[in-house]
């Protein structure tokens, strides 16, 4: 028991990275392989900004830490995956996001120093079932996870704003003569996603340490969940 909650907590996990960087794809057309390190930001940024940095409770800490991600994401699509789904060679898109993943990484460290650090008592403690001893942290992950995909799917099957991204996935030309702005739909995409990223660094604190190399491994992963589920398909993805 122990071990399949983990398992599936870190799928979850998984899953989400996958679903952030597919919502990217399929809106601009640009793959983001900066996604880990916005992963990073948003632990980075709810951590060493608001609860070490400001002394700000946790809720406020993760709505203001979200909020930001998703300004973050917004200029994000102004400023590089607008411009670069323009662009006929997948190249630049490539090398582009690569040294903005960079660019990331070297500001929390001029912010918040190099060494590894967390926040003492955040989502510590276990649950006993049996035999079995299952940590907090990753139960409100599954939790956590399981709303997210929920509000998500409601998202894209029942809103309008939803259907347009679905549209704008499907076919950005007729979605653009049907009035679909694309630009606009990429911007809200974006910040989603960043949000999701937001999301993702602050549930996996208590599993790793704020460092700017956490989230290279689950990033992978969760490259890799998003490949085999059908790229660009967020079912199969999840």
């Amino acid at each position: 028991i122990q071990l399949v909650i983990s398992c599936i907590a870190m799928g979850f996990v998984y899953a989400l990275i996958g679903i952030e960087y597919t919502l990217i794809y399929n809106a601009s057309g640009v793959l983001n392989f900066s996604h880990d390190k916005m992963v990073s930001l948003g632990a980075y940024i709810y951590a060493g900004m608001f609860v070490l940095g400001l002394g700000w409770n946790s809720v406020v800490s993760a709505i203001a830490s979200l909020l930001l991600m998703a300004v973050f994401g917004i200029l994000v699509a102004y400023l590089i995956f607008i411009p670069l789904r323009k662009q006929k060679s997948m190249i630049f898109t490539i090398m582009a996001t690569i040294m903005f993943g960079k660019v990331i990484m070297e500001g929390a460290c001029l912010i918040w120093g190099g060494n590894a650090f967390t926040i003492p008592d955040f989502m510590s403690g276990t649950y006993q079932i049996g035999n079995a001893v299952i940590s907090k942290s990753n139960l409100f992950l599954i939790i956590a996870a399981i709303v997210i995909v929920a509000l998500l799917q409601f998202y894209l099957q029942k809103t309008k704003p939803g259907k347009a991204m679905r549209c704008v996935a499907q076919n950005k030309t007729a979605a653009a003569i049907m009035g679909i702005d694309i630009d606009r739909s990429i911007n809200i995409t974006t910040g989603l996603s960043c949000v999701i990223c937001g999301i993702i660094g602050v549930l996996t604190i208590p599993l790793f340490t704020i460092s700017l190399t956490m989230s290279n491994m689950i990033g992978l992963k969760g490259w890799a969940a998003g490949i085999v589920g059908g790229f660009g398909y967020i079912p199969g993805t999840i």
